[in-house]
């Protein structure tokens, strides 16, 4: 059934599916990206927010910006949800479903949709070891490059973002990014009903470096980030990002969950969010590659030179 949207993140808090990316808040703002009407579907302890978007007198359905799709307290009421489903987007007359999955829910399991891999993330473990001693010897060099340049992180609970996107919206332009990534102002007002972290790496008063997160525990997540070219050389990305995970730590939370690379390839972006808990993904990487290393030539299984 479709669920009001007044109602919807009481539903969540009953089913215990609190994660920010299935919240009325975030849905109502990932529609100002991929513009459409967000719909709440439940049936069975089963949640799916979407995005329903008109199409030539018809419609089509996506999930919102970020991770999402079916999402089941227990995975063994999804067959009778995915057969409601089915019989609500006849009667809507959608004629496609485009699902992100979920990687921590790990919703593709029990899908009935047709899944093809995409890519995948990476999670920072908060537990066990001090954050700093999971990093890759590369970013912790790094984290110490910032410290000795006076390099300072902070975390700011309900912050401003005039500020962090200045600083954003120069790091897309240098990178030559999508114009997708420039969002609209209205975008980042919306960010507001949300429950954001921002942490910032300072030298000397200047922004060097930031990350937004969203706080939805036990998971910490990654949204977007930015930094100067000084800041890139000073490692304070690499700072800030710890200092995140630290925060998230002192909280008890389990997660850092820091995404994926650009469209969900291992790419430069994947290599740099990788190498702060690089061993979390060791086993497949070593079965893979033959070394546990990620130095030289990234990943290492995809090196032709050793062949």
């Amino acid at each position: 059934m479709e669920v009001a949207a007044a109602e919807w993140n009481a539903l969540l808090a009953r089913l215990g599916l609190t994660d920010v990316y299935l919240t009325r808040e975030y849905v109502e703002s990932a529609c100002l990206l991929e513009p459409g009407d967000p719909v709440f579907l439940s049936r069975d302890d089963v949640v799916f927010p979407l995005i329903l978007r008109k199409l030539e007198g018809r419609h089509d359905v996506v999930t919102p910006y970020g991770y999402g799709g079916p999402v089941a307290r227990d995975p063994a009421a999804a067959p009778g949800f995915y057969a409601a489903y089915e019989d609500w987007c006849h009667g809507r007359g959608v004629v496609s479903t485009f699902a992100r999955f979920h990687p921590l829910y790990q919703n593709h399991r029990y899908s009935s949709f047709a899944v093809e891999p995409l890519g995948t993330t990476v999670a920072w473990r908060l537990g066990g070891d001090e954050p700093f001693e999971r990093l890759h010897p590369h970013h912790r060099r790094l984290v110490r490059k910032a410290e000795r340049a006076g390099v300072e992180a902070a975390v700011r609970e309900d912050a401003g973002l005039d500020e962090f996107v200045g600083l954003y919206e120069q790091t897309m332009r240098r990178l030559d990014a999508d114009a997708f990534y420039l969002f609209p102002a209205a975008y980042w007002e919306s960010l507001r009903a949300l429950p954001t972290v921002l942490v910032e790496a300072r030298r000397e008063g200047e922004l060097l470096a930031a990350v937004l997160c969203f706080d939805s525990a036990p998971w910490l997540h990654y949204h977007l980030g930015a930094q100067s070219d000084e800041g890139r050389r000073l490692g304070a990305s690499q700072l800030a990002l710890l200092a995140a995970a630290r925060w998230g730590r002192g909280r008890g939370y389990e997660l850092l969950h820091l995404g994926g690379g650009v469209g969900g390839r291992r790419d430069s972006l994947f290599v740099f969010k990788q190498r702060f808990d690089p061993a979390a993904a060791e086993p497949a990487y070593r079965e893979l590659a033959g070394t546990a290393s990620t130095d030289g030539f990234f990943p290492a299984y995809r090196d032709t030179s050793r062949r």
